[in-house]
């Protein structure tokens, strides 16, 4: 069976996306945030498709503009415990019972207070647009192809999620030009809810296709398996998971450091194990199945590298992945912390160019 040499495995992209919001939790410096943005942007413009979930990239973007704005409206309607000299205004101040006492309606607000806010909110609008690049750039459906059979199921779940948000997203762009062709308004609190209701009714008609497409497809069967088998996956799985959250721990405290490793360790290998003999009762065939090539490897291990090289720049200087707002100064660009931001670009070099669906072979 010959190979399509423009394919690039689906898990790659979220590995990489995923190292990108990891590197974007371990700093509020809004350069090195404003940086991993423009890398994100600049990946997703060279290699999504034109797909009709390729186009959700910009929903999130939105997205992350209203977290931002509401970060700063909370921030200025009801205070902020970061103390500050500099105040920009002074708002009318509504008197709290006792109960309420810490929060507060109004007051002063400070450039310090706001300062801290933007940071804050900088950081989780960049991991909301890391996981639209993700959206953007890894085919959902072959993405489900790729889980392990015991974790089949809960990838349909997960995928059809995922899923949701960029049909939903297609869905409104063609009821929206349907009715400026007519001459309808498509704007405003009209225009939302003769938009609204088409849009649910045809998420519900896709819902009903999708349910009667998986049962005619023999979703849910599974193949018989000895008991002996289906105890020893879930002895597996449990201790597995057991012992990850008990490594997890052992890393996060000082006593636990010497026994945390090994036994995150051997939690993650008996929760592989059990994953692996689970998947015998998955009764299913892949066509066409994606490999993990060279190029995979490069793109999840860039963005790897940026998460593991901002966590030790984390460690190291503090002070400039985290800059003070009291007293309120600049902030600055860490010169290797950005160079390793900038290796988030090699996936715009790596990966293969995107080629069309319709050009795709079945």
């Amino acid at each position: 069976m010959a190979r399509d040499g423009r394919r690039l495995h689906p898990g790659a992209w979220w590995l990489w996306a995923i190292g990108l919001g990891t590197a974007a939790a371990r700093t509020t410096n809004p350069l090195l945030l404003a940086l991993l943005l423009a890398v994100s942007a600049y990946v997703v413009t060279a290699r999504r498709t034109h797909a009709p979930w390729a186009r959700s990239y910009g929903a999130f973007v939105k997205l992350a503009l209203a977290v931002l704005a509401v970060r700063l409206f909370f921030t200025v309607a009801l205070g902020s415990p970061i103390p500050g000299t500099h105040v920009l205004v002074t708002l009318p101040e509504v008197p709290l019972p006792d109960w309420a006492r810490g929060i507060r309606l109004g007051g002063r607000v400070t450039a310090e207070a706001l300062v801290f806010a933007l940071y804050d909110g900088l950081k989780l609008a960049t991991l909301l647009i890391c996981v639209g690049a993700a959206n953007a750039l890894a085919d959902p459906s072959r993405l489900l192809k790729s889980l392990p059979g015991a974790l089949y199921e809960a990838g349909v779940a997960v995928v059809v999620a995922l899923t949701f948000a960029p049909h939903l997203v297609a869905d409104v762009r063609r009821l929206r030009a349907a009715r400026r062709l007519r001459g309808r308004p498509d704007r405003g609190v009209r225009g939302l809810l003769h938009v609204g209701l088409p849009v649910l009714e045809g998420a519900l008609e896709r819902s009903v296709a999708l349910a009667a497409a998986m049962d005619s497809r023999g979703y849910g069967r599974t193949a018989e398996v000895p008991v002996a088998v289906r105890r020893t996956t879930a002895a597996l799985t449990l201790g597995g998971l057991l012992g990850v959250c008990a490594g997890t721990y052992g890393l996060l405290t000082a006593a636990g450091g010497t026994y945390g490793l090994p036994l995150l360790g051997a939690g993650l290998a008996a929760a592989l194990g059990g994953l692996r003999l689970g998947g015998r009762r998955a009764v299913r065939t892949r066509y066409r199945p994606d490999r993990w090539d060279g190029r995979a490897w490069l793109v999840a291990g860039s963005g790897a590298a940026v998460a593991g090289l901002l966590a030790l720049a984390a460690v190291r200087d503090p002070a400039a992945l985290r800059p003070g707002v009291v007293p309120l100064v600049p902030p600055v660009l860490p010169l290797w912390p950005a160079a390793a931001c900038l290796l988030g670009l090699l996936p715009a070099v790596a990966a293969p160019p995107p080629r069309d669906p319709a050009e795709e072979p079945s």
